[in-house]
């Protein structure tokens, strides 16, 4: 296994603790759940006051390939995962325990999986707040979160993607929730 999506989030809405608390969350469920892995990366992009340039989450999480829990291959390399090629489903995104997160349709839907990124997998230019302040707010402020199960409200690109499909309404737990997330990740291991 070097890719899933977290089974819980922190429980602090985007408040990972920035991305040191998110990549030890990515760690310590991977760890728990018997992997032997050490390098793992929160899936996450942060900005810069002023426009200037921020990390990109493509630039985090290595060269490639990732593989899910059952060894299904997600990406062959970087390029994949941000094209037509990649193959992150509901039925590929599994969580370091093996099981689906549910989606849209389901009882509760816990889709939306934070990234603060752009469908290219760096940190975006759209203005605002697009990562709860750098993945350390739970309050004001909103993140960028791509669809896991690659399905919204219209078939378009936005919402078919796993990365960046809309912001939030807000960064707390609650407000998470309301848009269809629980404060979930995707963790890679940096190859």
């Amino acid at each position: 296994m070097t890719f899933f999506v977290t089974s819980v989030g922190k429980g602090n809405g985007a408040d990972l603790g920035g991305l040191e608390g998110a990549d030890a969350h990515c760690a310590a469920l991977a760890r728990a759940a018997g992997s032997t892995q050490t390098n793992w990366r929160a899936y996450l992009s942060t900005t810069m006051p002023g426009g200037d340039a921020g990390i990109n989450a493509r630039d985090r999480i290595g060269k490639g390939p990732w593989q899910n829990v059952k060894g299904v291959v997600v990406g062959k390399i970087v390029e994949d995962l941000h094209s037509e090629n990649a193959n992150i489903t509901k039925e590929t995104a599994l969580t370091e325990k093996g099981e689906k997160v549910s989606g849209r349709g389901d009882s509760v839907n816990m889709h939306d999986i934070l990234t603060g990124s752009d469908p290219m997998g760096m940190f975006s230019t759209a203005g605002g707040d697009t990562t709860c302040g750098n993945w350390t707010k739970s309050g004001e402020g909103s993140a960028i979160v791509g669809h896991h199960d690659r399905a919204g409200l219209k078939p378009t690109r936005h919402m078919q993607s796993w990365n960046s499909s809309h912001g939030t309404r807000g960064c707390s737990q609650d407000q998470l929730k309301s848009t269809g997330g629980d404060g979930l990740i995707y963790c890679f291991v940096a190859n």
